[in-house]
């Protein structure tokens, strides 16, 4: 299935306001591909930039948000590992994070990686590593059943974060498995998300078939809330 059919299915099911975007972690752009439009503060800024268009940022395109380029798997050069240590310093010293929460912070397999290809899942000119995708609630209760994580009994419930919100790419590409984030701050600051959404991660390997379960989860709700509806209204008579 194309990535373009598969953006369709997801839009449509979820009924999706704002479309899905993809990465793909990739040592140089692909031909006709140009920079980022725009310098990013942070690595989860190019997000909402993808929506607009394909482009390659390359990894020191992030090292504006030190974190993000450590979660994304970057090489960072002393000067921005200098800032990292102190950044992180100072969310341990206000009480953000505990002493010994950075090591256990998720981070890209995907060692040597240059950069990162980012784009609307609809145009995207590669197999994505990572589709990222903004719910409100009642949405992210159908993905959540569509991957199992709502099934009583499941030993791998829903998985959901919280920050940093990028920890969520690199912890659902090593699981194949969708992870939620419920968003940082620095997440809501630098995409000025609406502060009813959270963000659901879909590791690439993981897409295609979870699109068509997301399909027949969105029949079978559909189904129950006519239920539910029907019930109500003879109740109220």
């Amino acid at each position: 299935m194309s990535t373009a059919a598969i953006a369709t299915l997801l839009v449509e099911n979820l009924e999706l306001d704002i479309a899905p975007v993809a990465l793909a972690f990739m040592d140089s752009a692909p031909a006709g591909v140009d920079a980022p439009s725009a310098v990013s503060p942070s690595a989860c800024g190019f997000w909402r930039q993808a929506e607009k268009g394909v482009y390659f940022a390359p990894a020191d395109a992030h090292f504006n948000c030190p974190v993000g380029a450590m979660v994304m798997g970057f090489d960072l050069p002393d000067p921005v590992s200098e800032e990292l240590m102190g950044l992180v310093g100072s969310m341990t010293k206000c009480g953000y994070i505990a002493a010994d929460e950075p090591g256990h912070i998720p981070t890209s397999q995907k060692k040597r990686a240059k950069g990162i290809l980012y784009g609307p899942l609809a145009d995207f000119p590669v197999a994505p590593d990572a589709v990222l995708i903004w719910l409100k609630p009642a949405q992210a209760m159908i993905l959540s059943e569509a991957i199992g994580g709502a099934t009583w009994g499941n030993d791998r419930p829903a998985k959901v974060l919280g920050r940093p919100a990028c920890a969520a790419i690199p912890d659902a590409m090593g699981a194949s498995r969708t992870t939620f984030s419920l968003g940082c701050a620095g997440m809501r600051t630098f995409t000025a998300i609406d502060p009813d959404r959270l963000l659901a991660v879909i590791p690439g390997d993981a897409l295609e078939s979870l699109s068509a379960e997301v399909k027949r989860l969105r029949d079978v709700n559909d189904g129950m809330e006519a239920f539910y509806k029907d019930r109500a209204a003879r109740l109220e008579h």
